[in-house]
């Protein structure tokens, strides 16, 4: 029988003996390749998993810690983003697959879950949503770029001198606005 490549991952709720059921997972490289998402491209993360069933209805707690690497956004590089997180998800068997915030619903003809999506979802929600380098830190050769197509502060001051010659003839207010303007002031 071969495996598929998120096959441990599987859940089997119907199977469940007791009522709580725990497990841990160990996501490297090759998982972040494996789920060929673009936020993540590759890590080293622990999740820790416990499944409580209460009620008809199974709580699973996935408490996520490691470091994730993304792209820097100012300079394109890999950089190492720490991610730690304690996520909830609501399990219940019922009879058509269905997604409701929180909560999914899974056929019970099936009786599992695959997790390894919701996994990665948790980790590309505790990313910030801009990843920058420390300072200092970012390629030096792409900062260089950068820094010659950004505007200084002085160049800033340069322009607004500049500017100010413009703004006497932008001050000059085309006359139908005038008018309209008098339309406004007397309602």
């Amino acid at each position: 029988m071969v495996m598929g490549k998120f096959d441990a991952y599987k859940i089997d709720l119907k199977g469940m003996k007791d009522n709580t059921y725990s497990c841990e997972y160990v996501l490297d490289n090759h998982f972040f390749s494996d789920i060929d998402a673009p936020e993540v491209r590759s890590g080293n993360v622990h999740v820790a998993l416990n499944v409580r069933k209460t009620a008809g209805i199974y709580e699973f707690t996935f408490e996520i810690d490691g470091v994730v690497q993304v792209v820097c956004d100012r300079c394109l590089d890999d950089m190492d983003q720490p991610v730690s997180s304690v996520d909830i998800l609501k399990v219940k068997l019922g009879d058509d697959y269905l997604e409701d915030g929180d909560m999914v619903i899974i056929p019970e003809d099936e009786g599992e879950i695959n997790v390894a999506w919701y996994i990665y979802e948790f980790i590309a929600l505790d990313i910030p949503i801009k990843h920058v380098h420390e300072a200092g830190k970012c390629n030096k050769a792409m900062e260089g770029k950068l820094n010659q197509y950004l505007r200084t502060l002085a160049d800033d001051e340069n322009q607004d001198e500049d500017e100010s010659d413009d703004s006497v003839t932008r001050d000059k207010v085309d006359p139908r606005w005038n008018e309209l303007k008098k339309i406004i002031d007397n309602n």
